[in-house]
């Protein structure tokens, strides 16, 4: 059984995402956990949960429209079939941004004893322009804020109730890709391992992979 076919329409899904939160930048994080127990080659049919971790105030959000589109083209270019009843799984979707920092620590550069200026005031100007001194090399820290996107898929079996497979997407938050919805989405299309022969009876698990039930 293989995973690939769900995986493969997470950059996709993401973009949709992703981009309403606020754009995203290259190189998502995608993490795949599913019950190693499960039978996929079983199910034919989707539906979404109602109402979707990504609703507002009883309504269906923009954002829920976008993920519930994306998700519905794929799996069904995936071969499954969209049921407004009974289907045999359930999407849910849910989103959350954190504001966060990185701490990085380079190595910076400053000219040693030599300078006509400083500290020192100008005694040593009767170097300059004749010769320097040595780069003297400590640490300095820096510190860049950023904001960090994360987008769950979840695929539930709608008869056990129990969660089967989860998709998980995070990434730096920007603006970059936010003024083209289009351009951004097809960019994450060429980037997933998409195939429209895709089909449940060649899915294979990824070694690692194993949520237990």
């Amino acid at each position: 059984m293989k995973t690939g076919r769900f995986k493969s329409l997470l950059p996709l899904v993401m973009a949709s995402a992703l981009l309403m939160m606020g754009g995203c930048a290259s190189g998502p994080d995608v993490r795949v956990e599913y019950d190693s127990s499960t039978r996929f080659t079983q199910y034919r049919t989707f539906g979404f949960v109602k109402p979707l971790g990504t609703d507002r105030d009883g309504y269906q959000s923009i954002l829920s429209q976008r993920l519930v589109a994306a998700t519905k083209r794929e799996l069904e270019a995936r071969g499954m079939r969209y049921a407004g009843s009974h289907p045999q799984l359930l999407v849910n979707f849910n989103t959350a941004v954190a504001d966060k920092v990185q701490i990085r620590t380079v190595p910076s550069t400053m000219i040693g004893i030599g300078v006509g200026s400083g500290r020192f005031g100008g005694y040593y100007d009767y170097r300059v322009g004749m010769y320097g001194a040595w780069p003297l090399y400590q640490d300095q820290t820096l510190a860049n804020p950023y904001r960090e996107g994360t987008l769950n898929i979840d695929i539930i079996d709608a008869a056990r109730k129990q969660l089967v497979w989860e998709g998980v997407v995070t990434d730096v938050v920007t603006q970059k890709m936010l003024d083209n919805l289009q351009a951004s989405i097809s960019t994450a299309w060429l980037r997933s391992d998409f195939s429209r022969e895709s089909s449940f009876s060649g899915m294979a698990m990824s070694p690692g992979c194993g949520l237990s039930a």
